[in-house]
């Protein structure tokens, strides 16, 4: 059974379809990404999930619960790290635990006998008593996880969790996401970083103008949508080379602005071509999420 789950769920905004038909299911204990560029629909879908906007039709049933009719009942048992941190800097990093449990119904006495553990949680053992405007971006991005954990959930939303942070912020953020995974909880998460998505992603889907474009374990999507090799080529005269050799060396080739993206089942004889080109650089990888999500999204800028 399916701890959370949508079936052909469409929501339209002054006769704009932003979401057209998603369907999605989520086992217990894995995380599911779901990715897509800025206007694809992953907000909407998220606030009709969460029972915070009504479809205009399909169905949805969070932790056996219909939703949008019985929402308030799954989402006792879901916690929410929101995209931009929302702390009360009036309180403490305790004390924010301890209101924010009161929205749960929790007891005082409840939530101050979870405190410990959370506050080691978030590595901020040593910080209970200190404000918020005392906090690195880091910690207050642990604090925000920490408070989704006070009703200890089933299943947690985690809407791009690790954006603005530093790479050691990330790599802490991500350790401690993978830990509730160890535990047995269950993760939804958006993302705009591939890596993290490559990372943490048991499955995920890629959505784009509100359809789904395509969903599976983040390897097998790579294997059956991008050739295995990838070859970026950049420098001086990369125009002129791309004309003359790169399609005939590649499976598949595209250049955008100073850069040459060569797509190929066996690298080595375009590899071979560009060591005769001293002024060209270039930088030979194996195929990746990114290049998963830019074909089927496109490469074109979205506000």
């Amino acid at each position: 059974m399916a701890i959370l789950e949508a079936k052909a769920v469409r929501k339209s905004y002054d006769g704009r379809e932003v979401v057209a038909g998603i369907d999605l299911a989520l086992r217990k204990g894995e995380c599911y990404g779901l990715l897509g560029p800025n206007g694809a629909g992953k907000t909407t879908t998220l606030r009709m999930l969460l029972g915070l906007t009504a479809p205009d039709s399909g169905s949805i049933e969070l932790l056996g619960h219909p939703v949008p009719q019985a929402a308030r009942e799954g989402r006792i048992r879901v916690g929410v790290v929101p995209q931009m941190d929302n702390l009360d800097p009036d309180f403490t990093v305790s004390e924010n635990l301890l209101v924010y449990g009161r929205y749960f119904g929790m007891k005082e006495s409840e939530v101050a006998a979870r405190l410990p553990k959370l506050l080691e949680f978030a590595a901020l053992e040593t910080r209970g008593d200190a404000r918020i405007q005392a906090l690195s971006g880091g910690m207050k991005r642990r604090l925000v996880l920490a408070r989704a954990l006070v009703n200890d959930p089933e299943l947690i939303f985690l809407d791009e969790p690790t954006t603005g942070l530093d790479p050691q912020a990330r790599h802490l953020m991500w350790e401690r996401l993978r830990l509730l995974l160890r535990q047995g909880k269950t993760i939804l998460l958006t993302t705009h970083f591939m890596d993290e998505a490559e990372r943490l992603c048991d499955r995920l889907a890629i959505i784009d103008h509100g359809r789904m474009l395509a969903e599976g374990t983040p390897p097998a999507l790579i294997a059956e949508h991008i050739e295995p090799e990838v070859v970026e080529v950049y420098g001086e005269g990369v125009e002129a080379w791309f004309a003359g050799h790169a399609k005939a060396l590649s499976a598949r080739a595209e250049i955008h602005g100073e850069t040459a993206f060569c797509y190929l089942q066996d690298a080595e004889p375009l590899v071979a071509n560009l060591k005769g080109f001293a002024h060209l650089r270039f930088l030979h990888r194996r195929a990746n999420l990114e290049d998963l999500f830019l074909k089927l999204t496109g490469r074109d800028m979205r506000e």
